[in-house]
């Protein structure tokens, strides 16, 4: 064994010695964390939590992404090699551990509670203001795009995320009928106040519900295509609204998202209340097809050029009928 190869292992050992650090690369390869999110969970002073992050930075095991004032952490731990093969042999000696089983249970609580205070505080807060703060978007074409996805009315749709009601009524006026489903009440109730005024006026229907967009209320195979537009980036799991997207659409129907291409427009994160900076073309694909969806399409849409805003994307994809005898 050389001198390096040596070292190497003398330092895999020694920074993964230690419990602490253990739990932390535990939880962080299952979630992006935030360090009073690590202190809550772990109950640990900010100044342990920050050392052992820092030596774990130092081999190389995370990397950070900072969020405003604060910064986030992750793990970024190899595929192959030492430290590969001695974090798999520490992570399977944690199976049934009563310690991992609590980490596991905070972290599930505080995940709870950044979804409701990230989503639910940000955007009850805005409420009918949102049609004014969301023009920052310049998504009048990508609404148009999406639109023009589905096949011709009459068809029911289900509008995930549907905020203010934007894209419901636009789906609701060309004669489709529309469940529009938001956690948000003050964004519902600001919806239920524009169809009112608009109802007479459509040739479609339009349904408002309160639900979560990783739990929908809507039963199996019940719409004909399901809308997340400018939504997933405010999920705290998106690929599991994906899933369920894809659970809720019929045979032959459509799953259609429209949001951001990954970016690094950091300020959006604070005055838009987006969890993500856009996701990459692969990562939306992959979704689609590990939801068992077929014929998964992406394209990409360039900002208006006197605009400071991302590059965006329509994907579609449909549900394959159902298999004949």
């Amino acid at each position: 064994m050389t001198t390096d190869a040596a070292e190497l292992l003398q330092k895999v050992f020694k920074t993964l010695s230690d419990p602490t650090r253990i739990r932390i690369l535990r939880l962080l390869e299952q979630q992006e964390l935030l360090v009073g999110e690590l202190m809550a969970i772990l109950g640990m002073a900010q100044s342990r939590v920050s050392r052992h992050l820092a030596i774990l930075r130092e081999a190389g095991l995370l990397t950070d992404r900072r969020k405003g004032t604060y910064v986030a952490y992750h793990s970024s731990l190899p595929d192959s090699g030492p430290w590969h093969d001695a974090w798999s042999l520490a992570r399977a000696s944690l199976q049934g551990d009563p310690t991992a089983d609590r980490d596991d249970a905070l972290l599930r609580r505080t995940l709870a509670a950044r979804t409701a205070r990230s989503g639910r505080d940000f955007f009850e807060e805005v409420g009918p203001d949102w049609d004014a703060l969301r023009r920052v978007f310049g998504d009048d074409l990508l609404r148009a795009r999406a639109i023009n996805a589905l096949v011709a009315p009459p068809l029911r749709v289900a509008d995930i995320g549907t905020g203010t009601g934007i894209l419901a009524l636009e789906l609701a006026r060309l004669g489709l009928d529309v469940v529009g489903i938001d956690r948000s009440e003050a964004m519902l109730e600001t919806a239920r106040q524009k169809w009112m005024l608009e109802a007479a006026n459509a040739s479609g229907s339009l349904e408002l519900r309160a639900g979560d967009a990783h739990a929908l209320p809507l039963a199996d195979a019940s719409v004909d295509a399901a809308f997340a537009h400018m939504v997933l980036h405010s999920l705290e799991d998106p690929e599991r609204a994906v899933r369920e997207m894809a659970r809720v659409v019929r045979p032959g129907g459509r799953v259609v998202l429209v949001d951001f291409l990954a970016h690094d427009h950091g300020w959006m994160e604070q005055e838009l209340g987006l969890l993500w900076l856009g996701f990459d073309a692969a990562r939306v694909l992959g979704w689609l097809e590990a939801a068992g969806l077929a014929d998964a399409r992406l394209s990409r849409e360039e900002p208006d050029a006197k605009r400071d805003l991302p590059a965006s994307f329509v994907a579609v994809a449909r549900r394959p009928e159902a298999a004949r005898a």
